[in-house]
């Protein structure tokens, strides 16, 4: 498969611990973490992967409701951040305060900032400076990766709301 050989040129498959040299909240064997999550959330969560563009139902999810990553059940953002960036991903211009930490990815020769979850170190996607405002980023998330729970609030699962203003 092509996404092996320039994965491993590229500086991805590596596990999150590895990539960002910290121990998360949550911790799982490799074999817990493929018993848990299904194939495709494993390549993309694990091994940082990307879906292909527009293969995502939550890209046209737009009800109210908090996403959550896949890996851990961490919430990460809110439904009311979110908005269609026309690029095929599920994209939000805030995360929920403090859900994620972002790295750099220097993959597939080009750098990037890689967004993961701040609890298990989970690979969600990656953040632009091309978002709407207020903030003017643009968190372009793999759908696989996250869990959405219609309906829910930040209130229900005692996350913190987004922080509107760019820092």
């Amino acid at each position: 498969m092509a996404e092996g050989l320039l994965g491993r040129l590229s500086g991805r498959g590596q596990s999150s611990k590895t990539a960002t040299g910290k121990t998360f909240e949550v911790t799982l064997e490799d074999a817990e973490w493929r018993q848990k999550l299904t194939p495709a959330q494993y390549r993309v969560l694990r091994e940082h992967g990307t879906e292909r563009a527009g293969t995502s139902p939550l890209d046209k999810e737009y009800d109210a409701g908090i996403y959550h990553c896949a890996g851990c059940g961490l919430p990460a953002f809110d439904a009311g951040t979110k908005f269609n960036s026309g690029t095929g991903w599920p994209s939000f211009w805030a995360p929920l305060d403090e859900a994620v930490e972002t790295t750099s990815d220097r993959s597939f020769f080009m750098v990037r900032t890689e967004v993961h979850c701040q609890r298990c170190g989970g690979h969600l996607g990656h953040v632009f400076e091309d978002g709407p405002a207020p903030t003017g980023q643009r968190y372009c998330m793999n759908g696989v990766s996250l869990d959405f729970h219609p309906g829910e609030t930040p209130a229900d699962c005692g996350a913190a709301k987004p922080k509107p203003e760019k820092e």
